[in-house]
This record gives structure tokens, C-alpha cells and sequence, in this order.
């Protein structure tokens, strides 16, 4: 099997395993690196430049959204993470931090500007609200989770490797689901109702503790609103109907 068809099989992979993805996204932090250091020209500090959250962001996009008659992933991914710093860069008027992108150049004589050099000329930025629209829940839900202590490394860490514990979870996240009131409980306090979830999933507290991390990441999607992300994790509770619910 040669690397590209590797990668892409991996690539699919990754878009129902959280497992898979959490493993792709180690093994090509160099290119998301690399890609953060196209756009503040040196070598992104983690928890310093938001740009690397964002390029990150846009590389699990990239997994989510792509096909194979779209050529080559990182190719594909590449385009997607220039777009979301564009879009970045123009929403939040980062002024200070990317005058270089907003400096005239002289290209063939005529004066263009740095930023419309990394645009497509599709403009797709404009043209794709549902995609701007996940970025902006991805970024909001990422926020939610800072509140609770939790990070998208720290969920990905904390998920279930086997079956059996990956069923076992399913049965809290569901318990959970069916008593709204244990949600409430969840948003008030920042803590996982533990032993009232043991008790209604028939869950050892154990189990839920290894994986409170995980439990209250999903969880918390479930209960603000964060229809995108839902949909993309509606695998993680087993019924697809009740994502919307």
C-alpha cells in the first residue's frame, strides 16, 4: 500500500473513530505546525498563538470533510486551514498581528495586497457559510470546555479504547440524556453527577471516573446547542434521532 492511499484510509478512519483521529492529528502535528508558521513566519508556541488552535481546528475539519475525489488530503487540508485563517484574521481584525497580510506588494507592476495572494479565486470563504459556521461552533465549544477544565487533547486522551468501555459510556451518556435534571446539575456545579449516573446506567464509578473527561466533553455538546458537532457525534451515543434532541 503506498503513503497516499495510507494516509486516505486513515483519513476515513478518522472521521467515525475518535481514537483514529486523535492518532492522525499527533502523527501530523509537524504539518500543522508548519502550516500555523506559513501565516506568523516563526515557530507557533502552544497556548500562546491562537493560530495554532485554529489550524488544528481546521486540520480535524479537513478529516470531517473529505472525500477522495477531492485529491490529495493534505492538499485539501491545506486549502481549508488558509481559509479559516483568512476568515480569522478578517473577523477578529487582528490588525497588530497580520499587517504584514494587509501590506501592498508589487507584482508585475501592479500593486495587489498579501492577503488576496493566499485567497482562492473562488472566493470560497464567502460562499461557505455552513463551514464558517462550524468553525465558529468548534471555537465556541472549545471555550465551553476550557470552563470545565478540559481540552480537545485531554477529551482525546480520555477516550474509550475498548468496546466494552465504549458501551459503557454510552450507557451514562444516555442515563444522563434521559434526566435533564442531571444535566442542569453538570452545568451548575462543573462536576459529573457520578453517583446518581452509576446508579441509573448501572455503570461502575470507576469506569466513569477513567473517562469523566471524555463524558462531560460529549455531554456538554448535548446540551448547549452545538447542533454541528451533534451530528458529528451522535455515533458516540448509539441513535442518530435523538442527536437533534
Amino acid at each position: 500500500m503506498n503513503a497516499g492511499h495510507e494516509l486516505v484510509e486513515q483519513v476515513y478512519a478518522a472521521k467515525t473513530d475518535t481514537e483514529a483521529a486523535d492518532s492522525l492529528i499527533r502523527r501530523y502535528m509537524g504539518f500543522i505546525r508548519a502550516e500555523t508558521a506559513k501565516y506568523i513566519h516563526r515557530a507557533p508556541v502552544e497556548g500562546q498563538d491562537e493560530e495554532l488552535s485554529i489550524v488544528l481546528l481546521a486540520f480535524y475539519e479537513a478529516i470531517l470533510g473529505y472525500e477522495k475525489n477531492r485529491g490529495a488530503f493534505l492538499s485539501y487540508a491545506s486549502r481549508g486551514i488558509r481559509s479559516r485563517i483568512i476568515d480569522y484574521y478578517r473577523k477578529e481584525k487582528k490588525h497588530a498581528k497580520v499587517t504584514s497580510l494587509h501590506e501592498p506588494v508589487q507584482d508585475d507592476d501592479n500593486e495587489t495586497w498579501k492577503i488576496n495572494q493566499l485567497e482562492n479565486p473562488e472566493n470560497e470563504i464567502e460562499k461557505s457559510h455552513h463551514t464558517s459556521a462550524t468553525r465558529d461552533e468548534i471555537q465556541e465549544y472549545e471555550k465551553k470546555l476550557q470552563e470545565f477544565g478540559i481540552s480537545f487533547s485531554d477529551v482525546a486522551d480520555n477516550c474509550p479504547r475498548q468496546e466494552r468501555t465504549l458501551q459503557a459510556c454510552r450507557r451514562v451518556l444516555s442515563a444522563a440524556r434521559e434526566n435533564p435534571g442531571l444535566l442542569d446539575e453538570l452545568l451548575r456545579t462543573k462536576k459529573l453527577p457520578m453517583a446518581a449516573l452509576s446508579e441509573i446506567s448501572k455503570t461502575d464509578k470507576k469506569t466513569m471516573e477513567r473517562h469523566r473527561k471524555y463524558l462531560v466533553a460529549v455531554l456538554l455538546a448535548f446540551t448547549n446547542g452545538y447542533e454541528i458537532i451533534r451530528g458529528h457525534l451522535y455515533h458516540l451515543t448509539g441513535n442518530r434521532e435523538n442527536s437533534d434532541t
